[in-house]
């Protein structure tokens, strides 16, 4: 039965990885994976236990979900007041080169506080305004792609994995920034000033407006507020987490409470707002039927696949393996962060963390090697390379992350046309960005 459950769980994960030659959505897929290697495990051990097993993989699992909707429905809410527009009409010079590194740096400090899709979006949009060349607006979405998802890697806010990893106590917020910003920003460093390479240095004509993405009546200032607001209640949770210790999803709660009475007061305050059109009408009420939700039952899906596979101790028996085989912190993160160019890091992630239990002073002092086991005390070595490996690593291919499929769809990027171009630029950052922490380690100490 044990085999059974590792195939489904290999059928399902290759279909998601699968999902653009198949056309069968992957939310689809995870969900029927959860529920298929959870019917196993029930079949095979007749456990009566297994009842509160689930419940307690489901609450983790929700716990991650509510934080993502209500990040979601904050980052959709900037979008409907136009918040967004804010900061891309403040980018307006023609160097193509200079271009290239204003807009690599807006979005690896953006998705720190946004998604990365959401960031590759915006920034992808404006390429397109002030880039008439297709096969340059390739180079420009893919540098985007890079920045994207590097940034997201070093805030604790800024990557699904990343929150995963902050919100279960394996890294906290301080100490996470402090060891991954600097090795962040080299792996966008290196490949935006590669890529300059392929860029023209010469100008454009002046950029055309971007067409109105936001409702009439709403003016600069309250674009601005909003834009302001919105950012600042992001980066609140972080703050109330560490100021009460109190889960992260509580913050998100109150941010988007406070929003949420705020878009309210402005509503009724503005009667033009009123008298827009239902659907479009900047409401919390109305953003919500916009949330992604199948985004969300995806990371159901294959969260609650993986807490199975936990269930069943076969996670602990892979880190067992890997524990006699291999036994070092930084070529299992790197492999880690390799295959996350090539399926999705949520699982990855997820699989690291039921493998891998944070460890505890006791936990360390008992073990047969105690500096490895150093690794994965919080804010270990192990768990800063992977909240890195995994991020980054999925820029190596370009669908390897949600960014990526995002640019490959908007721009119609080709998939061997990136690894021809970018793949080994990208890598030349992971590389980079790990020797960096590599150095941290040794020299300063991060990571225990």
């Amino acid at each position: 039965m044990i085999t059974s459950m590792a195939l489904l769980f290999a059928i399902g994960y290759l279909l998601i990885a699968l999902e653009h030659k198949t056309h069968i959505d992957k939310s689809a897929i995870a969900l029927l994976m959860a529920g298929g290697i959870w019917t196993l495990l029930s079949l095979a051990g007749n456990d009566p236990s297994i009842q509160q097993q689930l419940v307690e993989q489901l609450g983790d699992t929700c716990e991650i979900l509510v934080f993502l909707i209500g990040a979601m429905t904050i980052v959709n809410l900037i979008d409907s007041y136009g918040g967004f527009v804010v900061i891309t009409d403040h980018i307006s010079t023609r160097n193509h080169r200079k271009l290239l590194l204003i807009v690599a740096a807006v979005a690896f400090l953006l998705s720190a506080a946004l998604d990365n899709m959401t960031t590759t979006i915006i920034l992808v949009m404006l390429a397109r305004r002030l880039i008439a060349d297709p096969r340059e607006r390739w180079i420009f979405a893919s540098v985007i792609v890079i920045a994207a998802n590097s940034g997201g890697a070093w805030s604790p806010i800024g990557d699904v994995t990343t929150i995963m990893l902050w919100m279960r106590g394996n890294v906290t917020a301080a100490r996470l920034v402090a060891a991954l910003l600097l090795p962040c920003l080299v792996s966008v460093a290196l490949p935006t000033l590669l890529a300059m390479r392929f860029i023209t240095p010469g100008s454009t004509p002046a950029p055309q407006p971007l067409p109105n993405v936001c409702p009439p009546y709403i003016g600069p200032r309250l674009r601005r507020f909003m834009l302001l607001a919105g950012v600042l209640s992001l980066l609140f949770v972080p703050l109330f987490k560490s100021l009460t210790g109190l889960p992260p999803y509580m913050g998100m709660m109150i941010s988007l409470g406070a929003m949420w009475i705020l878009s309210e007061v402005i509503y009724y305050r503005k009667r033009a707002l009123r008298n827009l059109e239902e659907s479009i009408q900047p409401r919390v009420a109305k953003v919500l039927k916009h949330i992604d939700m199948p985004t969300i039952l995806f990371f159901l899906g294959i969260l609650m696949a993986v807490g199975a596979l936990e269930s069943a101790g076969m996670l602990a028996s892979a880190a067992r393996w890997l524990d006699l085989h291999v036994h070092a912190a930084f070529p299992i993160a790197s492999v880690i962060g390799l295959l996350s160019s090539v399926v999705d890091n949520v699982p990855l992630v997820a699989a690291c963390m039921g493998m891998y239990p944070v460890a505890d002073a006791a936990a360390v002092a008992a073990a047969a090697d105690p500096a490895f086991a150093r690794a994965f005390l919080p804010d270990g070595l192990f768990w800063h390379l992977l909240t890195y490996c995994a991020g980054v690593g999925g820029s190596l291919l370009i669908i390897g992350s949600a960014a990526g499929v995002v640019a490959m769809g908007l721009e119609r990027i080709s998939f061997g046309w990136y690894a021809r171009h970018i793949s080994l630029l990208a890598l030349a950052g992971y590389a980079a960005g790990i020797g960096v922490i590599w150095i941290e380690h040794l020299w300063f100490g991060f990571g225990g």
